[in-house]
């Protein structure tokens, strides 16, 4: 007699599992989750609520809070429009745009990703972004990625923000494709002073790609607490 129950509460505790990553993301402000989709309908839904999950995690074990999220959706080809830029206090899309990959992530689409210096791939998962500065490429973006192990040597690496010819919607007629980097999210020269003053100064980004390892055990989208206090405090004493 007690089948139907046992039946109805494994259904029940399959929908709360499937239910987690939207529910991590309900925790922030509903209307910023509806608002933010509603800015931005071409960017995939599951994209979005996982990048809003990582964040609110890292907000809660103590982040300070951004005004601007960055989300590039690196399951898309690079001959689309896979950067999208958020303000979160006024709900609004700030930018959409091109994004580059690294030369050895893949060629239309990247596939396959690198925490390692010289890799010339690039890395998913969060990002702090940190400060502006002229370089060999002019103006760019220094970045820290928040995430061991997946993004973590991101400033070792020179990961950055910044212009680059390559990402010319041009190239797509001729090429299949626009250009590819070293590994940094680089940008058209056009719009490269907006994305970097938009995002400098302890922004968030969130670069996405379905790799099954970071899926599972990235600690910001798992939200595990014990790791996350572990590098908040290491954190702070680097800041000290």
């Amino acid at each position: 007699m007690r089948r139907p129950f046992l039946i109805q509460s494994f259904f029940i505790a399959i929908s709360s599992l499937c239910a987690f990553s939207s529910a991590t993301a309900a925790s922030l402000p509903q209307q910023l989750t509806s608002a933010l989709k509603h800015a931005a309908p071409s960017l995939n839904n599951k994209v979005l609520s996982t990048a809003l999950s990582a964040m609110q995690c890292a907000l809660s074990h103590g982040a300070e809070p951004a005004q601007r999220l960055a989300v590039i959706d690196f399951s898309l080809p690079s001959s689309d429009k896979r950067l999208w830029i958020f303000d979160l206090q006024s709900k609004q899309l700030v930018l959409h745009d091109f994004v580059a990959h690294g030369n050895r992530s893949g060629d239309n689409f990247a596939t396959r990703f690198s925490n390692i210096n010289g890799s010339h791939q690039s890395s998913i998962g969060l990002f702090r972004t940190a400060e502006s500065y002229q370089g060999k490429h002019g103006y760019s973006l220094r970045m820290d990625g928040l995430e061991p192990g997946f993004n973590d040597r991101a400033r070792e690496r020179a990961i950055v923000i910044h212009p680059a010819d390559y990402v010319n919607p041009a190239w797509i007629k001729s090429q299949g494709r626009i250009g590819r980097s070293q590994g940094c999210p680089a940008v058209r020269p056009e719009i490269a002073r907006t994305v970097i003053d938009k995002l400098k100064g302890g922004q968030f980004m969130f670069s996405w790609y379905p790799d099954q390892q970071w899926l599972q055990s990235s600690i910001y989208l798992n939200c595990r607490t014990g790791q996350l206090a572990s590098r908040t405090s290491k954190n702070n004493a680097d800041d000290s």
